[in-house]
């Protein structure tokens, strides 16, 4: 029984009693609990105070104990649950769950038990999500949440993008989906293309799992065995940082020539019948990523507009926190980094901070937008640095009137920028986000302009 497992009966259970799931913290205490962690160090990770946290494992304890008639808490969390010994039944339906107690079982059925789940997954599943990030605070994601599932669970898309700015969530939303939806799958990989690139040698070790060798697999080439693999098996296949396979300093999302390979799959997993699932995760989009029978080119996440992203971090003046979000563009990365510099050097005071009346960025975000600006064409900095300059959002006819560009390279342009999810288009008016705009006003145009 792993951490995963334990989770998702939890949650089971929670959400039977209460009609939620668990949320960000619950999650943690949970997590945390079977780590053997103290709630001192669950609340560092959380951002939130030890007595929060005691509170809020207090609530689930007493769920649980009256869930499972016996006595839970922090104490013997771990040690009671593996001695009911959780495991999946194949007998049951509908994702019923035995628990073994001695020589007892002990059932716990859903109310529609006589209808069967056709996702019920045997002990045979293959789950390999070392690479996948541990959520530590899940932000209010809950309607990108449901979309996710609907495309992948109820619509089964087969190739689903999650696209945004580094750092606005994109892979904590992905994480958040697979451990709620665990026994849905066969098998689950994750790879970040970040670690590792090369898709012959990622489908090679695939195939060579013992776990996965009883498909029946053709005697052909290994690509086409791994489309086998996910019309054989229930797959979910998860690719991180997919923009590590796009030039760098051309327009966006277009392939290296080394990884033309991934061009290619991506549109035979779009095209080819199988019952499995692929997520892209990017901060471009290309054109492999659009779906024609989707309302939305998948799903794209903007910031968010709430202060749960402040709270605990230690600051005051809770009033103008909105504001604060809305500076640094609801970016959790951005504001937590930002919380900590205020805390630090305005005394926790917002008010303080904001009458400063600009956007302090810090290392790390600066580092972070020094490389999507190093990604940029030479036609797409051309056109940043003229909205950069300017103090309104600027018409296609204005642009053109101050740069030396063709139309053709001013279109192409303005749609790569909108790729990379950097342009705000308002009523026929270009503008950049906010925290990229005063990076390039206060970093890059003093540096290339006369």
């Amino acid at each position: 029984m792993n951490v995963n497992e334990v989770l998702q009966f939890v949650d089971k259970l929670v959400f039977d009693r209460t009609g939620k799931h668990l949320d960000d913290v619950q999650t943690a205490v949970i997590e945390g609990s079977w780590q053997k962690q103290t709630y001192d160090d669950i609340a560092k990770k959380c951002f939130v105070s030890k007595n929060h946290i005691s509170d809020v494992g207090y609530q689930l304890w007493q769920i649980l104990s009256e869930e499972l008639g016996e006595d839970l808490k922090k104490s013997n969390f771990r040690s009671s649950l593996e001695r009911l010994n959780i495991k999946s039944s194949d007998s049951c339906q509908n994702n019923c769950s035995i628990f073994n107690f001695g020589s007892q079982n002990l059932y716990n059925s859903p109310q529609n038990s006589q209808e069967t789940d056709k996702n019920n997954i045997t002990n045979s599943c293959y789950h390999n999500l070392k690479f996948a990030p541990k959520i530590t605070r899940f932000f209010d994601r809950h309607s990108e949440l449901d979309q996710l599932s609907d495309f992948i669970l109820n619509k089964n898309i087969p190739l689903i993008s999650v696209l945004g700015l580094s750092g606005i969530g994109k892979t904590y939303l992905v994480k958040r989906f697979i451990d709620l939806n665990l026994d849905k799958f066969e098998v689950i990989i994750w790879k970040d293309l970040q670690l590792s690139n090369c898709l012959g040698e990622f489908i090679t070790e695939i195939l060579a799992n013992e776990q996965l060798k009883t498909t029946n697999l053709i005697k052909t080439s290994s690509r086409e065995n791994f489309l086998n693999l996910l019309q054989s098996k229930k797959c979910l296949i998860i690719f991180d940082n997919v923009e590590e396979l796009f030039i760098s300093g051309q327009f966006a999302g277009q392939f290296k020539p080394e990884y033309k390979e991934y061009q290619e799959l991506f549109t035979r997993i779009k095209t080819t019948e199988h019952q499995s699932n692929l997520i892209l995760i990017s901060q471009e989009q290309c054109s492999e990523m659009l779906n024609e029978n989707l309302e939305v080119d998948g799903l794209e996440l903007g910031g968010l507009n709430t202060i749960e992203i402040l709270k605990n971090l230690g600051l005051q003046d809770e009033e103008c926190w909105l504001n604060l979000v809305n500076l640094y563009w609801g970016n959790p990365v951005y504001l937590q980094e930002i919380a900590s510099l205020i805390k630090d050097f305005y005394d926790g005071k917002v008010k303080d901070f904001l009458a400063e009346n600009t956007s302090i960025l810090t290392t790390e975000a600066s580092r972070m937008l020094a490389l999507l600006y190093n990604r940029l064409s030479p036609q797409e900095k051309e056109v940043i640095l003229a909205i950069s300059t300017s103090n309104k959002p600027l018409s296609k006819e204005e642009l053109k009137n101050s740069l030396n560009l063709s139309s053709w390279d001013l279109i192409n342009s303005l749609k790569s920028l909108k790729l990379r999810f950097l342009l705000i288009h308002i009523k026929g008016n270009f503008d950049l986000i906010r925290v990229f705009k005063e990076y390039v006003k206060v970093v890059v145009a003093p540096l290339v302009l006369p």
